[in-house]
């Protein structure tokens, strides 16, 4: 197992950071990692962490759903559940910021829920995705083929790019955005989904709030630090929306974290006290979607 470590911020390049927590990976390996925040800018990024060629053994768990689309417990079926609407509200969103149904790329696709979503829809689609595991499956879902990095992709344009929960696992954070957006319409529409670390739940759980993720989640986000990120990169952000359904699961996640086990009753009524708390303070819900077109 190999590991590095970041002497500068990803975001605004100064060379300060302060531990911020320790959090355990619950999922996989039972290791911790410390999570640090820049003193200059506030961004938060799990440091050091496994380099990119160690990072696999972390996602090889049945737990790890987006690659493995397991049904198995309580939680993975409410994930389940839930992604059938989610999936819906995913494909309204892009076809109410483009102005026809054109190509769409979606980088880290996962199994392709999503993507099979948007070619049922009339989308022309594209997806990356370096799990090979997850890759199969999601070729089988879309019957397209399913590229393993963007340099299989290169030269080609799309409308719309999307990242669901992937932006925070990206290792070469700035070099792969602007990878990306070399291959974004001069119009096109970036959209990002992240977990947002002052959300009401990440105060409430800490360290045993699920998405922190730590090491799978390189990067913890906010809506300060994803305005600064998108601002780095020519970007202007459009619109920011919540993901209300990820308070419930996260929360779901959590109380396993901190309980042993799952409780369902305290679940909901946290993931309900979190989109609360974000409706009264500056839209601050568990998940956030960012939407930015070129400035």
């Amino acid at each position: 197992m190999s590991y590095e470590r970041l002497e500068h911020c990803p975001i605004c390049g100064k060379t300060e950071f302060k531990n911020f927590l320790v959090v355990t990976d619950n999922a996989v390996s039972k290791e911790s990692f410390v999570i640090v925040e820049c003193e200059n800018c506030t961004f938060k990024f799990t440091n050091p962490r496994p380099d990119e060629r160690s990072i696999g053994s972390y996602y090889e768990s049945e737990e790890y759903i987006s690659h493995t689309n397991t049904k198995s417990g309580i939680i993975n079926r409410a994930y389940h559940v839930v992604r059938s609407i989610t999936t819906k509200q995913k494909v309204e969103l892009i076809n109410r910021y483009a102005a026809a149904k054109g190509s769409i790329l979606d980088y880290g696709c996962g199994t392709g829920v999503f993507l099979g979503a948007c070619k049922k829809d009339g989308w022309e689609i594209r997806g990356v995705e370096p799990s090979a595991k997850a890759r199969e499956i999601a070729s089988q879902e879309t019957g397209e083929i399913i590229a393993a990095d963007l340099q299989d992709i290169e030269g080609e344009k799309y409308e719309v790019i999307t990242l669901w929960h992937v932006l925070e696992h990206i290792h070469s954070l700035n070099e792969t955005m602007s990878q990306l957006l070399d291959c974004l319409q001069e119009d096109g529409t970036l959209i990002i989904a992240v977990p947002n670390a002052d959300s009401h739940d990440a105060q409430q759980y800490k360290e045993n709030w699920a998405a922190y993720d730590v090491p799978r989640h390189l990067y913890h986000f906010t809506q300060a630090t994803m305005k600064r990120f998108l601002k780095k990169h020519k970007m202007k952000l459009e619109e920011v929306l919540p993901m209300k359904f990820d308070a419930y699961y996260v929360s779901m996640l959590s109380e396993k974290h901190k309980q042993g086990k799952a409780n369902m009753i305290s679940s909901v009524l946290n993931g309900y006290k979190s989109n609360s708390y974000a409706e009264k303070n500056g839209n601050d819900y568990s998940s956030l979607i960012f939407v930015a077109k070129r400035k």
